[in-house]
């Protein structure tokens, strides 16, 4: 599975990495960049929008302002500013989210009840810290590399959230009777469907997890050696005709094709349908951040459960990919595909047949959910202090999926990334890629 480069590739590759590394931008360029990334993302809303939450999952944009602007006062500032002083005491423990090292917090299912402070605030609190945050990136003083890494994080950590802020926001406009859109609709045209293809893989031992070099999050190392028994796995992601066709087969109403704790979902929220569709007469209709569309059936489905994900595979007599799988298919091919920066804020259909072997649509459109449970890689440690909550404290009732979505930053997407989330979950953009046995 694994392909042999000649040396001189390899120096050519090697040379290539160098080059592109050197071309990047400075983290202080990077940091600004991100923060004015995020309030981009909060200008079509009113204040009123900023402060409302829909459920205890998601939090108000104006929290997502707020909590990102908080990691860098927390975590950074006050370790290495000099002459610290806080913008607001009470900031500590309102807009900490899950940091027990740090100290109280607000109840998430209430993040919707902070009225106060007013949304002009919180932008003021965001450019009191960025000005202290530019002092530091001059003079960094005793920080030194600890800061940068600190500061690195801290823009991945922003970059999550304005994800956050889009499924957050998509899920508090469809609670509103109105369905108003977050963006004005983006012209569609027709395209034709392509039928998936399997594509097919040796197995063997292999490796997976970050190599090194570049930023990433703990969960995603050490690397390990893997085996993989030989599989193969679907050209495209399932699309929303597929899904159609599992709903008209009453994929919904038969349980022998879910988990039993999926089938409980089921019958007690009564899914027909995966989240915000919506069906008008014989029509099927779903809501998306430019308002009520048509079902496009040529487009990778979103907003399904792992459970419903699982369904739908065992009903195409497949099963969803591991990470390992996944991981060692999408090594192969560039990162490249329809993020936050097209625009779309939707799942697209291909406009053109990839050439063989014809995997399509691996990173951005939406992510996919893989049969693993988010668990510890072998030899991971998570770090000392908050920092160490990042990510380890959360691997249980959790299931990985990979590759970003048409909500994510570019950037912020590799062939490694770990996703998670419990298996009920809905709100995000979450889609699955087929596979099976051979």
């Amino acid at each position: 599975m694994r392909k042999t480069q000649r040396k001189g590739g390899q120096t050519a590759r090697n040379a290539a990495i160098h080059a592109e590394a050197a071309a990047q931008p400075t983290l202080a360029v990077r940091y600004a960049a991100v923060r004015n990334a995020t309030e981009r993302l909060v200008q079509p809303l009113s204040a009123e929008d900023c402060a409302l939450q829909s459920m205890p999952d998601a939090s108000p944009a104006k929290w997502h302002l707020a909590h990102t602007t908080w990691f860098f006062e927390t975590l950074i500032l006050e370790r290495f500013a000099p002459d610290f002083r806080p913008f607001q005491p009470a900031f500590r423990a309102l807009f900490n989210s899950y940091y027990n090292a740090i100290g109280d917090k607000h109840p998430r299912p209430e993040r919707g009840l902070i009225s106060r402070p007013a949304l002009a605030e919180v932008l003021g609190y965001r450019r009191h810290v960025d000005a202290r945050m530019a002092e530091l990136f001059e003079n960094p003083g005793a920080g030194g590399g600890e800061f940068a890494s600190l500061a690195e994080l801290g823009v991945n950590h922003e970059e999550q959230h304005q994800e956050l802020v889009l499924t957050d926001v998509k899920h508090l406009l469809w609670k509103n009777p109105q369905r108003p859109a977050y963006s004005k609709l983006w012209p569609l045209t027709p395209i034709r469907g392509r039928k998936a293809r399997w594509i097919a893989f040796d197995g063997g031992q292999v490796e997976i997890g970050h190599r090194g070099g570049g930023f990433a999050f703990d969960n995603e190392g050490p690397r390990h050696g893997v085996t993989l028994r030989p599989f193969e796995i679907a050209s495209h992601p399932v699309t929303h005709g597929d899904f159609l066709a599992f709903i008209e087969d009453r994929g919904y109403e038969r349980p022998e094709l879910w988990l039993s704790s999926g089938w409980d979902i089921v019958q007690a929220q009564r899914w027909c349908a995966p989240q915000y569709w919506e069906r008008q007469g014989e029509e099927w209709r779903t809501f998306t951040l430019h308002g009520m569309v048509k079902v496009d059936p040529h487009t990778p489905t979103c907003h399904v459960s792992y459970y419903e994900a699982g369904a739908l595979a065992r009903w195409s007599d497949a099963r969803l990919p591991t990470e390992a799988e996944w991981e060692v298919v999408a090594s192969q091919a560039p990162v490249e595909g329809n993020f936050v920066e097209s625009g779309a804020l939707h799942p697209l259909a291909l406009r053109s047949e990839p050439p063989q072997p014809g995997l399509a649509q691996l990173f951005g459109d939406v992510w996919e959910w893989t049969q693993s449970a988010y668990s510890p890689y072998p030899g991971f440690r998570a770090g000392a202090g908050a920092v160490g909550e990042y990510n380890g404290k959360f691997m249980c009732n959790q299931y990985v999926l990979r590759g970003g979505s048409c909500a994510t930053p570019r950037a912020h997407v590799r062939a490694t990334y770990r996703n998670f989330f419990p298996p009920e979950a809905r709100w995000q953009f979450s889609g699955l890629r087929l596979a099976r046995d051979v």
